[in-house]
Order: C-alpha cells, then sequence, then structure tokens
C-alpha cells in the first residue's frame, strides 16, 4: 500500500519544473540514507507541495531557490493554519533538498544557515502511573480470541520502549528468550539490542507455543507478530489493541502505543537507570532527546537533589 502512495507521488512530481530533484532526492533518502518507506513518502509530500509553490513563483530549478522563496512558502502555510511544528518538519525538508543539491553539484549556495525555524514550545510527553500501565497489561483476559498475541504485544512494548514500526517488523529471529533480549531496528535501519525480561519472555513462548501456530499462514514468512489473517501485522492495528484495551482499563483517551514507550524511559529513570544506558535502549541519536523524560520525572530529580546536595 505504501509503495503504491509513493508510485503516484512520483506521478506527481514529473508534472513539476523540480519533480525530478525531488525523485532523485526521495531516492537518495532510500538506498544511500536507509529511511524506511514511512519516512520517505512524508518528506515527498512535504517536498511535492514546496515545488508546486516553486512553480507558482517560475522557479524552476534548485539553484534558482531564494531564502525569500523559501519564507514567502512558510508564511503560507502559516496562512493556512498549519502549526509550528509542522511548518518547522517543512523548513527541514527543503533544507536537506538544498543540501541535495550541493552534494550533487546543482547549486554551489548554502543558504540553509540562514533559514530559521519557527521557536516551538517544548512538550513533555504524556506517561501513565506505574499502577496504570501494570492495570493495562493485565486488561487481555483468557476468554480473548487473541488473548497472548495481545498480552504479549503488550508486555513487550512496555517492556523495550520499541517504538510500533520497531514491534511489528519483529521476526522470531530477532527475540532471543534464552538469553532475553530483543533485536531492535529504528530509525535508518539502525540496530540495537534491548533486553526483555523475564514476564515479558515467558508471555511471548507461551504465544509462539499455543497461538502463533495456529494464526500461521504460507504467507506469513516470520513475522513474530501476526493478524488474525495470518499476515504481519500493521501500525493500525497495533494502535487498534492498544486503543481496546486502554478503554477496558480505563486509561486515559490519550493513550498511544507512543505513551508507552514515554512509560518504559520515565519509569527506568525513576528506578535509578544511567541516562546513556537509557539512550542507547532507547535508540535515540542524541542524548539531548533522551533528557526530556528528566523533566518528567520531578520526584527523581527532588530525591537526588535532597541525596547528594549539601543543603538538601
Amino acid at each position: 500500500m505504501l509503495n503504491i502512495q509513493v508510485q503516484r507521488l512520483r506521478e506527481k512530481l514529473n508534472t513539476l519544473p523540480l519533480g525530478g530533484v525531488v525523485a532523485s532526492f526521495l531516492d537518495y533518502l532510500t538506498v544511500e540514507a536507509g529511511l524506511s518507506v514511512n519516512t520517505v513518502l512524508a518528506y515527498g509530500r512535504d517536498l511535492h507541495k514546496f515545488a508546486e509553490h516553486c512553480q507558482s513563483e517560475d522557479v524552476d530549478t534548485i539553484g534558482k531557490i531564494l531564502p525569500t522563496t523559501v519564507y514567502s512558502y512558510l508564511r503560507k502555510l502559516s496562512k493556512l493554519g498549519l502549526a509550528e511544528n509542522s511548518i518547522s518538519r517543512n523548513l527541514v525538508a527543503i533544507k536537506m533538498l538544498i543540501r541535495f543539491g550541493i552534494l550533487t553539484g546543482l547549486t554551489a549556495e548554502d543558504m540553509t544557515d540562514a533559514l530559521e525555524s519557527p521557536k516551538l514550545w517544548k512538550k513533555l510527553p504524556a506517561i501513565a502511573s506505574k499502577d496504570q500501565v501494570f492495570k493495562l497489561l493485565s486488561a487481555p483476559c483468557p476468554d480473548d480470541p487473541y488473548f497472548l498475541r495481545d498480552k504479549a504485544l503488550l508486555q513487550i512494548l512496555y517492556a523495550t520502549g520499541a517504538r510500533a514500526s520497531e514491534v511489528i517488523g519483529l521476526k522470531i529471529k530477532d527475540v532471543n528468550l534464552s538469553i532475553g533480549y530483543v533485536r531492535c531496528f529504528g530509525k535508518g535501519r539502525k540496530e540495537r539490542i534491548v533486553p526483555l525480561g523475564k514476564t515479558a519472555g515467558q508471555t511471548i513462548t507461551s504465544y509462539l507455543r499455543d497461538l502463533r501456530p495456529q494464526l500461521e499462514k504460507p504467507h506469513s514468512q516470520d513475522m513474530l507478530f501476526l493478524s488474525r489473517t495470518g499476515r504481519p501485522m500493521d501500525r493500525i492495528e497495533l494502535w487498534r489493541i492498544v486503543k481496546k484495551y486502554a478503554f477496558r482499563a480505563g486509561m486515559p483517551k490519550n493513550l498511544t502505543v507512543h505513551t508507552l514507550r514515554h512509560c518504559f524511559a520515565t519509569h527506568l529513570l525513576s528506578g535509578g537507570a544511567d541516562l546513556r544506558a537509557l539512550q542507547e535502549m532507547l535508540g535515540h541519536a542524541d542524548i539531548k532527546t533522551t533528557q526530556i523524560y528528566t523533566h518528567v520525572d520531578n520526584d527523581r530529580l527532588r530525591s537526588i537533589h535532597k541525596k547528594y546536595h549539601p543543603r538538601g
């Protein structure tokens, strides 16, 4: 389905003067940068709109893009009511396109440093308490037809802090139940090893033994989690499952798959985990991204201050 969307996007790009450059840039993101289809599609959609804007301003080559061209486009997005996060994302895509043009010799002038993003508010991630998470993990009941699979999904999300795309992309060989770890492939296909935990390992073992053989079909490949039809699970179905049990457990309506990732990080920090170790488990490229969880866990910060400050 995603590949069809990419193909349709490329057909639209073929009608624009800058479409060829954008298409080449998307190829670069796929082959050289190793980004996922979802990420490439997101860049493509943003740059397709920018290419349409350039056409309206008679900008037909990447070398003719000026700061005024970019800022007029950003103003247009602002008038359309786009949030600052969305505008900032569009600007990042444009900057990367320009740098690709420099890399390939299509333009010589690097003006990306002069393009400033809108100032963003730092938003703290929404989390749930440990008791709330434990209630969610206990929400699947044995009467549910896919009880073992759903329970294993919830357990692995909280036990590893993996992203939705990483969990549905797991293969059976990526889970080592004897040692207790999971091999995840994150953004840019970067590989990392995350401890699994005994409880989650036991649940996955039961799922592999008692339910997965019943779901398995010739088209199942060796994917760990399967849908009721035996096909590899997609993100929409994973989100639906989490929402279903969150409702059953009386959790807040804004709880998502990613909330469990935030809970994983915050609860580890509150237990005394090292920030660098947490960064590695989450697969963050920059420690600054991980540091946001120190702001969430105020109780931990107060306890550290009280313990180590001479006037604490």
